[in-house]
């Protein structure tokens, strides 16, 4: 298995399938029909497009990664696959607060069909919240992580902390203040039950924090008792300024190896496309410029620690 605390990892993420039918298209309480389905495909094909530009421009291979899923970048996952990337595919249903299989006990025939570098999930856990709903998550988790352990698959746990009632209350009912003050001490705990589930996954995929010693202290949850795992920051959706921020406290980090920022680098120029207002290559150029911005933001803070 390889020691990803020794690794970089920069992933442009857009496994994104509830948010692409109901927001950027309008669907709602019904399944995509197949020329819609055709449509979302060709909108994932624009950002793995960008990503591929992205590396023509100078971003490694080597550090490069991407994150799509199944039912609309399938042949996306091909090319990944034929054209050596690091890549990773969603095992979860989309759009769901409770964590489920998204091909139930079949999973592990995805997993064999596509072989991606690392199987990832999403999952919602607040170590305060519903407690029977926590325990059937680990109970499925576990279940994927003693596959991916005996494939010797790396396993890609992105984990979000949303606030119950009573948190955000706490946090005067703001967001922020939940974010900075309440959020990451939760993340540490969540990660400690996770793992005495023995939930084992190679690399977290955590909300950021805005304090050096908040990031310290989810690395030090992950590699607990000698673990080899990793640590990435994901966006979130959030805006460019606040992304920013998270990433540059975690590039000073040491086991904070990257980043999987998704919908911060893509949607506004897909939604511009859609909307009329751009063409397909402007957008796609975008993406590839958005991408590339994190990316060299991430590298140069890495430089300033050495």
């Amino acid at each position: 298995m390889i020691d990803w605390t020794t690794k970089e990892l920069l992933i442009l993420a857009f496994d994104h399938r509830a948010s692409f039918i109901e927001k950027m298209f309008g669907i709602k309480n019904r399944q995509p029909t197949s020329e819609e389905k055709n449509q979302i495909a060709d909108y994932k094909r624009m950002i793995f497009e960008g990503f591929k530009r992205a590396l023509r421009r100078g971003i490694s291979k080597e550090i490069a990664g991407l994150l799509v899923d199944e039912e609309f970048g399938a042949e996306i996952l091909r090319e990944a696959k034929k054209s050596g990337l690091t890549f990773a595919m969603p095992m979860e249903k989309s759009g769901q607060d409770e964590f489920d299989f998204e091909y139930g006990g079949d999973y592990p025939m995805h997993v064999d069909e596509f072989d991606p570098t690392l199987v990832k999930v999403l999952v919602r856990y607040n170590p305060e919240g519903d407690m029977m709903m926590n325990k059937r998550q680990l109970q499925r988790l576990r279940s994927l992580s003693d596959y991916l352990q005996s494939i010797r698959k790396p396993f890609l746990f992105e984990l979000l902390v949303p606030p119950t009632e009573r948190q955000l209350s706490k946090s005067g009912g703001s967001k922020e203040t939940y974010d900075r003050e309440i959020r990451p001490k939760l993340m540490v705990e969540a990660m400690r039950e996770i793992q005495d589930a023995e939930v084992e996954p190679s690399i977290w995929k955590l909300e950021g924090v805005e304090k050096s010693s908040d990031a310290k202290a989810v690395v030090k949850q992950a590699q607990r008792d000698g673990r080899k795992a990793a640590v990435i920051t994901l966006g979130r959706g959030e805006g460019k300024e606040q992304v920013q921020k998270w990433l540059k406290v975690g590039a000073r980090i040491q086991g904070i190896i990257g980043f999987a920022v998704g919908r911060t680098i893509f949607w506004e120029p897909l939604a511009e496309h859609k909307a009329g207002k751009i063409k397909k290559d402007a957008a796609i150029e975008k993406i590839a410029q958005n991408y590339t911005e994190f990316s060299d933001l991430w590298l140069n803070e890495k430089k300033k620690v050495g």
